[in-house]
């Protein structure tokens, strides 16, 4: 399975038009699912809803995405710090839809001009039609298909956005799988807080599953966690190993891939 995620600012027609709404908070989220030759390839919209009023919820959608969709109903200010964020978001692909309310205009010349000047040259302008925009993020998603395994196979990275207690169930910690794999009875850390725990179950687009991998948004319940170890701005990873009897190393996920120990 292979999951494109895709950061959102347009309307929520538009982006209703190229996938199914499912998760609907501060977050809007639409999934459009096919099956292809090596298994399902999902089409993963993430809508800030809220933005421009809520930054956070677009920073969170930027930091797990890896191409975008911008509908232009004017040019303004807010224009340009979409695209400026993207830019810096390091987010080189995507889709750009002109598309002014009844009765405005806008310059699609001066449009391009913008995303050019923003370092965003590589993103394609696109007629509003959904089924036509699903095809190009298809597309897309085939450009950087070896991208998106190669990120599934990296070390464990989990952002947590959400996180509650569930009745019968326990301390669950949401977010998009950023890079790396979870499966259930992983042992898992809870950084900056360096508190530890145990992944009972994982729960991705309503469903039980066994393992979550890079670009899934999954729900994970954790055993023997502690919820005053887990904010806004926690982040699970797999501890490091250090096993000399086997000769294998596995770092934090930040400084390398598994690489076999030294001597």
């Amino acid at each position: 399975m292979v999951v494109l995620n895709i950061a959102v600012i347009a309307s929520d027609e538009l982006a209703r038009s190229i996938a199914k709404a499912a998760d609907q908070r501060d977050v809007h989220t639409y999934v459009h699912k096919e099956n292809g030759p090596k298994g399902a390839r999902i089409l993963s919209l993430i809508r800030p809803a809220k933005y421009p009023e809520r930054l956070p919820p677009f920073l969170n959608a930027l930091s797990t995405s890896q191409a975008g969709i911008i509908e232009i109903t004017t040019v303004d200010a807010s224009l340009g710090e979409v695209l400026v964020a993207f830019a810096s978001a390091g987010i080189k692909r995507g889709l750009a839809v002109v598309n002014p309310p009844d009765g405005g205009w806008v310059d699609e010349d001066q449009v391009q001009m913008l995303f050019k000047q923003a370092g965003l040259e590589a993103w394609t302008f696109e007629r509003n039609d959904g089924v036509h925009l699903r095809e190009r993020m298809y597309a897309l998603m085939d450009d950087i298909e070896s991208v998106l395994e190669a990120n599934a196979d990296a070390p464990l990275v989990l952002p947590v956005d959400q996180h509650f207690n569930v009745k019968g169930i326990g301390l669950v910690a949401i977010g998009y799988v950023q890079s790396g794999r979870v499966s259930v009875h992983d042992e898992v850390l809870l950084l900056p807080a360096n508190g530890t725990g145990n992944a009972k179950s994982l729960q991705v687009m309503d469903d039980d599953v066994e393992v979550a991998s890079a670009g899934d948004r999954v729900g994970l319940a954790l055993r023997n966690a502690k919820e005053d170890h887990l904010t806004g701005g926690t982040i699970i990873v797999h501890p490091p190993i250090e096993d000399k009897r086997a000769n294998l190393s596995v770092p934090w996920p930040w400084t390398s891939t598994i690489a076999p120990a030294s001597s």
